[in-house]
């Protein structure tokens, strides 16, 4: 069995699989201020109440001769009495076991009056399966290898019931039906493949056979999905068919799992990263308020001369849409190049914290400011280029996600935004410092976010073609854990959390600078070798619109990240 201090396989004829390293925080969490729901272990959905379970046996283990290409299937234990298990969990064999396994049990539920999306007729919110079907199979003289064989199974629901994982089982006889339990649909969600973790990658339709993660369809901080830790497995599935499995909907508006104020405190001084900047930097962050008070300026469409914005932004316009008619630009005096460099001294991590994943998670996005954004360099091969105007715009917003579980109140991941797209990262690929603080990695002039030291190219790394992110230590850094300023958490409620007034700001921080950068580019294009001229060519056509021109950004409130999940 397995949990964060121990695990154990079961012998496999005479082959023991790899022991996979097992995974904790740095430091233990602390004891979080009391609340509701939030840490206490069980979250209730409605009908159902579930536990995360993080225990399991050992059952099979695809490809066990490649350890970077094995993937290993479990099934929780150590289930709480009441509860049953709704499926097993499956993860790749090289990384350190630490994924969960919802369990859950049915709850005394009081009907809300005038409502329509609860069951009239009581039936049980969990049931067994009627059987199973086997799905795949990797005893066929093929695929067979040292773990021996698995066998993949499907719970057949009864009708007005969903299955919400599958079986897996290291001989061919069908699982006993009250190993598993199906979900009445209407407490069930739809939900969608995400990642593939295995691909058997057979030229013969029989052997051929995929698995995936799952993730809730419906997400962001209206979300009602939640996913269950299970996965989805098909031998022929098309991605545009549904998935013959849901996960769970969570019916109780009222979120009780998700963190008290002072619990939100508390999860920042304890998880809050380090962010570090580049020695080189010299576009460095600021507050907000330090922005305006050295004399930024708000200008509008048909005037010529900019106003000045007092330093909690009173006087921006409110609200509307980013229609062109106002920005914000720097100073028009001799401050200008001062504050183009930023205050490091008054920088400020502006959180907003969320709902996610139908409550049982909580997203705190750190949004960091910067006055300006500096130009690119290019990478062309040995070459680095650094380019005058191309990359440059005035401020720039740039975030990184905290993901803790409301279970236990742990770091579960961090988002990490580079410019247009980004990555989550599991706690145990970050660097930490500090106990359980992460370190973030803020890239020089563009100030993308990432988990460890290094040369990003965006762009063909492959080629070796592409806009440089330079990121690495220095003495240049904010602690977030004690520079931040909680700006939202809607689900606390009205007047809780005071928003900002510049937060209501809807339109550019920015002015929109048009100029012929192409000219540049042809410039640096002409200087190639002629052997790599095409591919650098088309490589610049692939470069994100913001480099061909001078565009401030939205503010946070504007990204489809403040309402909608992370995509990476």
């Amino acid at each position: 069995m397995f949990d964060c201090r121990c695990f154990h396989w079961k012998q496999i004829a005479d082959f023991s699989p790899p022991r996979p390293e097992t995974f904790s925080l740095p430091a233990p969490m602390p004891q979080w201020p009391r609340g509701q729901g939030f840490g206490t272990g069980k979250i209730t959905l409605g009908e159902i109440e579930v536990v995360k379970i993080t225990k399991f046996e050992f059952i099979w283990i695809y490809n066990l001769q490649d350890r970077k290409k094995g993937v290993a299937f479990y099934k929780p234990i150590g289930i709480p009495d009441g509860f049953c298990s709704l499926g097993h969990y499956c993860q790749f064999n090289d990384q350190p076991l630490r994924g969960f396994a919802l369990v859950a049990r049915e709850v005394a539920f009081r009907e809300p009056q005038n409502s329509s999306i609860w069951n009239r007729d009581h039936s049980p919110a969990l049931l067994k399966p009627l059987d199973y079907t086997l799905i795949w199979s990797s005893d066929n003289g093929i695929e067979r290898n040292l773990g021996g064989c698995g066998y993949f199974w499907l719970p057949q629901p009864p009708e007005g019931y969903k299955a919400v994982g599958f079986l897996v089982t290291d001989k061919p006889d069908k699982p006993e039906l009250a190993e598993v339990r199906c979900v009445r649909a209407d407490l069930t969600d739809k939900c969608e493949s995400y990642r593939l973790i295995l691909d058997t990658n057979s030229k013969v339709p029989k052997l051929s056979f995929r698995i995936w993660n799952t993730r809730p369809s419906d997400q962001g901080m209206c979300g009602t999905g939640v996913p269950l830790g299970t996965f989805f497995c098909s031998s022929h599935w098309d991605s545009e068919e549904e998935l013959n499995i849901a996960c769970l909907k969570n019916l109780s508006p009222a979120l009780h799992a998700m963190p008290s104020l002072d619990q939100i405190h508390a999860l920042i001084r304890h998880y809050g990263p380090m962010v570090f900047f580049h020695p080189d930097e010299v576009y460095r962050p600021s507050s907000v308020s330090w922005f305006f008070k050295h004399g930024a300026l708000l200008y509008r469409s048909g005037r010529s001369v900019g106003e000045p914005i007092d330093a909690e932004g009173s006087n921006l316009p409110c609200g509307g849409e980013n229609d062109g008619t106002y920005w914000i630009d720097l100073p028009c005096d001799d401050r200008k190049e001062i504050v183009k460099q930023g205050n490091l001294e008054s920088a400020t991590l502006y959180v907003h914290v969320k709902p996610a994943l139908g409550g049982t998670f909580t997203d705190i996005a750190m949004w960091v400011f910067c006055p300006f954004n500096g130009p690119a360099t290019l990478k062309v091969g040995i070459m680095n280029v650094s380019l005058s105007k191309i990359g440059q715009h005035v401020c720039d917003w740039e975030h990184f996600t905290l993901r803790i579980s409301n279970f236990t109140g742990e770091l579960w991941g961090i988002y990490f935004s580079q410019h247009s797209g980004g990555e989550w990262v599991d706690a145990f690929n970050l660097e930490f410092i500090e106990g359980n603080k992460a370190i973030v990695y803020s890239s020089k002039n563009g100030h993308a976010s990432f988990p460890h030291p290094g040369s990003y190219i965006q762009g063909s790394a492959k080629l070796g073609i592409g806009i440089r992110n330079d990121a690495t230590r220095s003495n240049h850094y904010v602690d977030s854990s004690n520079r931040y300023e909680i700006i939202a958490a809607e689900y606390l409620g009205n007047g809780v959390v005071s928003e900002p007034c510049w937060l209501q700001y809807m339109r550019k921080w920015g002015p929109t600078v048009v100029y012929d950068s192409r000219a540049e580019l042809d410039k640096i294009i002409n200087r190639l070798p002629l052997i790599i001229r095409y591919s650098v060519e088309n490589m610049f056509g692939k470069f994100p619109v913001e480099l061909y021109g001078e565009d401030g950004p939205t503010g946070p409130k504007e990204k489809d990240n403040w309402v909608g999940d992370e995509r990476s």
